[in-house]
């Protein structure tokens, strides 16, 4: 097994792969961040609410008001630089900074596919994806046509357990058995041209659950086996572009599309970098040939950032499976849910209100959320408990600042998930101005009166 291990790690590939990922990733990465500038979500999101939700740790994480454009700026020239492997190991240390800080502004925004960016930015640190084909090599008038395998096997890793935890996420019996959330989802697209009709079929739905199931399962498997990779990959893009036309998920589905391209062989990405190369020898582009080819690249740091990586995907490999440490229905309580690639399982609404009163007087009066939320933080705090506590905690040092005293905080909460009638979720008896925040069950939420199996 050490002989295998230290023969494998020693081995070589060629260094197209990676370099075309890297093209790729830094271009996809400017292109959503030019798309969410011009749909003005930078004010909408981060300058427009009054208060924003934050991750536990990182309440210091807040936009800076205007000069939030400026951080977007940073990130844009960053993901130029990735793409173009310009002065690169700053550039992708600069883009996971400062995505990653975008992504902590708002607890609000959080997406699976904004998570999975930061953490394929923190994976690209320790790559040498500007070893071939980058501004770098021409600076510094050296390439290498070879890399270890593992720094491209590392990518493909990270997306197998995207899409394979995805998978084992989907097997429980709501998405298997009664095609929830799919089955509420998909008659609201009666308007697609000649889906339209089918879409409010039942047996659509269950074959949209299990075939979505099976997908996630085995689409690693068949990209990583040559001879069904180009079937896959047939299947990759069949199923992200349906997915778009039905979802509004932005740029995530094409980011997946390009990103298992790293699966095809050498030859295949050489084409790609052919091809480019051609292009700009046609816009008249003159690039440097006084650069000296090597044959492979080494590492300086190589005891260093193997372990480093390694740890990685141990983290990558346990952390989603953390909600086995809580009591109760994941899709109810929510703790544990995050960041454990469970992506678009459940469909919940809730129905939120806050009282203030004084312990000691008795008066009491209801918060309007409008006055401090706007619709869409409303919307996600009425059903998530970690809003709900957050919120309250703002309304309590929000009114003790007013003014009053002795404040306590309560919530009258109905969720529904899944179809099923809304029913009470947090117990209206506590104070949750007491309550603290931690990696701890809230206790206040109250239990779901059934049971959904499965992982």
């Amino acid at each position: 097994m050490g002989f295998n291990c230290k023969t494998y790690l020693n081995s070589y590939k060629s260094a197209a792969p990676l370099a075309v990922f890297r093209i790729l990733f830094g271009s996809m990465m400017l292109i959503s961040i030019v798309r969410f500038w011009a749909n003005g979500w930078i004010e909408t999101l981060y300058l427009k609410p009054k208060f924003h939700f934050t991750y536990y740790g990182f309440e210091w994480v807040k936009p800076f008001g205007n000069y939030t454009y400026l951080l977007f700026v940073v990130c844009a020239i960053a993901a130029c630089c990735v793409a173009l492997g310009f002065k690169y190991k700053m550039a992708i240390i600069t883009f996971f900074l400062s995505f990653t800080y975008i992504e902590l502004m708002d607890k609000t925004t959080y997406l699976n596919h904004y998570y999975f960016i930061s953490l394929l930015s923190f994976l690209m640190i320790f790559l040498p994806a500007n070893a071939y084909f980058s501004v770098d090599n021409i600076f510094k008038k050296s390439s290498f046509k070879t890399i270890p395998k593992w720094t491209i096997d590392s990518v493909k890793l990270l997306l197998g357990i995207v899409y394979f935890y995805a998978g084992l996420a989907k097997i429980n019996s709501d998405w298997l058995f009664k095609a929830m959330p799919l089955k509420i989802w998909l008659p609201s697209k009666y308007d697609l041209p000649f889906l339209g009709d089918i879409m409010q079929q039942e047996w659509f739905h269950y074959a949209m659950s299990w075939s979505g199931m099976i997908y996630d399962l085995s689409i690693p498997f068949l990209l990583l086996y040559r001879k069904t990779r180009w079937v896959a990959f047939a299947l990759v893009v069949f199923f992200h572009v349906f997915t778009r036309v039905l979802f509004p998920i932005g740029m995530f589905p094409f980011i997946m599309i390009v990103s298992t391209l790293i699966f095809f062989d050498a030859k295949f990405h050489q084409k790609i970098i052919d091809f480019i190369k051609n292009f700009f020898r046609l816009l008249s582009f003159k690039v440097s040939t006084r650069v000296i080819a090597s044959e492979k690249y080494n590492f300086r740091n190589r005891k260093i950032v193997i372990p480093i990586i390694t740890l990685f995907f141990v983290i990558q490999l346990v952390f989603p499976f953390r909600y086995l440490l809580y009591p109760g229905e994941l899709f109810w309580t929510e703790e544990g849910y995050r960041f454990s690639w469970r992506v678009m399982l459940m469909e919940k609404a809730g129905y939120t209100t806050f009282t203030i009163k004084d312990a000691k007087k008795g008066t009491k009066f209801v918060v309007r959320n409008s006055d401090f939320l706007t619709s869409f933080q409303e919307k996600q705090m009425s059903f998530q408990p970690d809003f709900i506590l957050e919120y309250a905690h703002f309304l309590g040092d929000h009114f003790t600042s007013q003014g009053h005293k002795n404040v306590q905080v309560f919530a009258e909460s109905y969720v529904a998930l899944n179809g099923r009638l809304s029913q009470p979720y947090v117990n209206t008896s506590v104070n949750l101005y007491k309550e603290k925040e931690s990696f701890r069950h809230k206790t206040w939420i109250l239990p779901f009166n059934d049971e959904i199996k499965g992982l």
